[in-house]
């Protein structure tokens, strides 16, 4: 029997997908709306965490991956810079974004039924070695199936199924870290389920702002 907590985390886990992906689809102007607002209140967030402690290191942390993405989405991404609606750089986004969450997600529910061993246990006492492992294995098969499914190479996915599991729980650390500094469970209560908006994007913070480096150097 699913709990009522788990089934407000859920809605609004599926509520919030659904905005980000539409948001991030429909055009580069809506996208760029998109991110720049996830950005503000992550910064909104991070800076409540960080009152009365030094702020800059953290800051600077939280707002880069979404300046990249501004760059990305205006200089890289968009088909032509003059038509707003003329967005053919969804697409890379998205990838971005759902392996980070098919890392996450697995490596949770793993985590919660076999996880025994854990990786940081005084930063973030949730993580373990079981979730980690099982969560990147299948994020690897599942990028796979994409592959053959649409008769891509599979080696240009492959690397980044292997590194977006190691940097998404990088970010979940360091956000968690966070908030243990401040005494705090969630970083605000934006998301019912959920906490705040940081909670929701602690592990795509430094998966964004990789995947944006390694686009723009290329």
């Amino acid at each position: 029997m699913i709990s009522l907590e788990n089934k407000n985390r859920l809605l609004y886990g599926i509520i919030f997908v659904c905005i980000l992906c539409f948001g991030t689809s429909y055009s580069p102007l809506s996208c760029s709306i998109l991110f720049a607002a996830i950005g503000i209140l992550c910064f909104y967030e991070m800076w409540q965490l960080r009152i009365g402690k030094t702020k800059i290191l953290a800051l600077l942390y939280v707002s880069s991956p979404f300046i990249l993405i501004q760059i990305l989405i205006w200089q890289y991404l968009s088909v032509d810079y003059g038509d707003l609606y003329n967005w053919g750089g969804s697409e890379i986004i998205l990838r971005i974004l759902f392996v980070t969450w098919t890392f996450d997600s697995f490596a949770y529910l793993i985590g919660v039924r076999f996880g025994k061993n854990k990786i940081l246990p005084s930063i973030s006492p949730k993580k373990s070695w079981e979730g980690f492992i099982g969560g990147m294995i299948i994020t690897v098969i599942l990028t796979l199936l994409y592959c053959l499914y649409n008769e891509e190479s599979f080696l240009n996915y492959l690397l980044i199924a292997i590194i977006i599991p190691f940097l998404a729980t990088l970010g979940d650390f360091i956000e968690s870290a966070y908030k243990r500094e401040a005494g705090v469970k969630d970083s605000g209560n934006l998301i019912p389920g959920h906490g705040g908006m940081l909670d929701r994007m602690d592990s795509l913070l430094i998966t964004i702002s990789f995947s944006a480096i390694i686009i723009i150097i290329n």
